[in-house]
């Protein structure tokens, strides 16, 4: 009779902290927070902030190469490349070879 009423007692304390354990949150101090994280990263991927006010030209690319680069990084997206087979990379041709000396 005594530990039935221990294990009464027992489950009583379990489901009342239970019970109050459901009404703690911690979601305001989340959202107090939210979206840090993101803005930290993002500031960290920026090599130099002061970009966007820096009216010096750029040097090193004279403008034919220039256009010329840019011309062939349009058309690559225009024609891509086909593969035909993934398994067969760097293999070569598909033709027979046997009955050839």
């Amino acid at each position: 009779m005594k530990t039935l009423k221990t294990l009464i007692r027992a489950s009583v304390c379990a489901g009342i902290s239970l019970s109050l354990a459901g009404c703690l949150t911690s979601t305001p101090q989340w959202d107090a927070h939210f979206g840090e994280t993101v803005q930290q990263i993002s500031a960290s991927q920026v090599l130099n902030p002061q970009a966007g006010t820096n009216a010096d030209p750029v040097t090193g690319v004279d403008g034919g190469a220039a256009a010329a680069s840019m011309f062939r990084y349009d058309k690559s997206f225009s024609q891509p490349v086909v593969v035909s087979s993934p398994f067969g990379v760097g293999l070569g041709s598909s033709g027979s070879t046997t009955g050839s000396p």
